[in-house]
């Protein structure tokens, strides 16, 4: 169905669906109205959150429903693509203005050209300053985004929305791949829009800045006022209300079974006492007879109703369990993972990397390190070093004891086997019924593990991966992550939280995410130095 526009601020679906051609809804009777402020959509991989922005912004149809929108709503993708070949002023938008206004500054405009630039005079002054409140203090329009780093092309692109001062913009992960330093200016730069913004996004800190949550679930949205606090709080009131309500359906359940059972024992024990009546003839058997088919239909209707209300009580508990959320925690033992508090994990010795960077960062023991450091400091180069994937320009590095890396982008696993393969395959002394109760710690039941990689949702891919690493043999007394939020939905994340707070052995984690680095519990910061060029440990 056709989406309707407005030359209004407004942004809103009224009973919204969407579904692809093999059948498969993703979105169901969704009414909503985005109001002035910041909006946080949130919601399980695959819940559709990228399904509604692509809704909003008209690049997708709705099956059902419409959507209300600005004539100019802007857009800023995850995976964002700039031509390397355009300019600052370009992204802006204002490059051509410019060029019209240096031909009139030179006393070479022409009528058109006065037409072009319409209210537009400031329009270089406007733009600085919406650099600067951004932290680009001294950005040139002229300059070639190919100079610019991954977060400062989002934070420009972000600059352009607002310069354009489109009245609704939708955000999707704005925060992946930024810096401390960039994220804070993100923040900054969303606190004084005005406007209506919608972001997608599983970064608390974010989350915490929003006026209101949008929760995507089972194909439906739900609306909580306040921050992400606000939200986790009212979750909570409604799983303590799900869960009194399945206790309570369940005991009707108990005692609408122990009623009909009641009610057949009482039924079985009088027709009992009927046929040895009828067998010894102390009616007429006409009378009998009536009375035989009287007592059935009866009995019949009896039981016919007990039975409704079983079914019903069945009904009413499923409705309650379907108000409960899933939130099982992955279960590890892994005590051959241990490591002893003096035992060497990694050496370094005169280590310089291949970008002219010197890192000296031994590590011992079940230490737990937080490596940090702008983007474009080298932080994936030192890891790839570590690994063996980079060879330095100087000095060595050597890792001591069994290790893994939980890879960024989970494509570890072959897509064309079974979890039960592809994971066994990295642990090759376990048996089949050894390795399913190791996977189901990992929430990967026998549903799950007979399937292919390639048929796993986002987060069964996600807790596949995860085991694969840490029950891989030898047992890892090392894990490597490189930015591993990025991409986790909040559930995902949460289980990524917990896994690595049981996982008794050393941790080297590259994160922007200083809650992410907090809850697992790491212990020492090895940190970028701008002037010598160098990461070191903090302690």
């Amino acid at each position: 169905m056709p989406s309707g526009h407005s030359a209004l601020s407004a942004l809103a679906v009224d009973h919204l669906g969407f579904g692809w051609p093999d059948g498969q809804t993703v979105l169901h009777d969704l009414t909503l109205a985005f109001p002035s402020g910041l909006t946080g959509l949130i919601g399980a991989n695959g819940s559709g959150k990228t399904t509604l922005l692509g809704l909003l912004t008209g690049r997708l149809t709705p099956t059902a429903g419409s959507v209300t929108r600005p004539d100019d709503l802007g857009h800023l993708p995850q995976d964002l693509v700039l031509d390397v070949r355009s300019s600052v002023a370009d992204v802006l938008g204002i490059a051509e203005t410019r060029r019209v206004l240096r031909r009139i500054e030179a006393g070479e405009g022409s009528p058109e050209d006065f037409d072009r630039v319409a209210d537009q005079w400031d329009v270089e002054e406007r733009a600085t300053a919406q650099l600067a409140a951004l932290g680009f203090d001294d950005l040139v329009l002229d300059r070639p985004i190919r100079t610019l780093s991954g977060g400062e092309a989002v934070l420009l692109a972000l600059a352009a929305l607002f310069l354009r001062g489109c009245p609704a913009i939708l955000l999707d992960e704005p925060t992946n791949n930024l810096d401390s330093g960039a994220r804070e200016r993100l923040y900054a730069g969303l606190a004084r829009w005005s406007g209506i913004a919608v972001v997608v996004s599983h970064d608390r800190d974010l989350l915490m800045r929003c006026d209101q949550i949008v929760e995507l679930r089972d194909g439906r949205a739900a609306t909580y006022g306040g921050n992400f606090v606000a939200y986790t709080e009212q979750v909570e009131l409604e799983q303590a209300a799900a869960e009194r309500m399945v206790r309570s359906a369940e005991a009707e359940l108990h005692r609408q079974r122990r009623e009909l059972i009641e009610n057949q024992t009482k039924l079985a024990r009088r027709k009992k006492v009927a046929d040895k009546a009828y067998a010894e003839k102390r009616q007429p058997r006409i009378a009998m007879n009536a009375l035989k088919r009287s007592a059935q239909v009866s009995a019949a209707k009896l039981t016919e109703t007990h039975r409704g209300e079983v079914e019903h009580a069945r009904e009413e508990l499923a409705a309650a369990e379907e108000r409960l959320r899933d939130e099982d925690a992955i279960s590890v033992d892994l005590a051959a993972s241990e490591l002893p508090a003096g035992r060497e994990v990694l050496r370094t010795e005169d280590l310089v990397l291949r970008n002219g960077v010197r890192a000296d960062l031994p590590v011992r023991g079940p230490e737990r390190l937080a490596l940090v450091g702008p983007n474009g400091s080298g932080k994936t180069t030192l890891i790839d070093t570590l690994t063996g994937r980079l060879e330095p320009v100087a000095g060595r590095a050597e890792l001591r004891v069994p290790w893994r890396e939980l890879p960024q982008r989970l494509t570890l696993l072959p897509a064309e086997r079974t979890v039960l393969e592809a994971v066994g395959a990295l642990a090759p002394s376990a048996d089949t019924a050894t390795l399913r109760g190791r996977l189901a710690r990992f929430l990967l039941g026998a549903d799950v593990v007979t399937r292919r990689v390639a048929t796993l949702s986002g987060g069964e891919l996600f807790r596949a991966t995860l085991a694969a690493v840490m029950l891989a043999e030898p047992a890892p007394q090392l894990l490597i992550l490189d930015e591993p939020t990025n991409n986790l939905d909040l559930a995902s994340l949460g289980q990524l939280t917990g896994a690595l707070r049981a996982y008794p052995g050393a941790l080297l984690v590259v994160s922007h995410d200083p809650r992410f680095l907090e809850d697992i519990g790491i212990t020492t910061t090895v940190g970028y130095d701008v002037e010598e060029r160098s990461f070191r440990r903090s302690d």
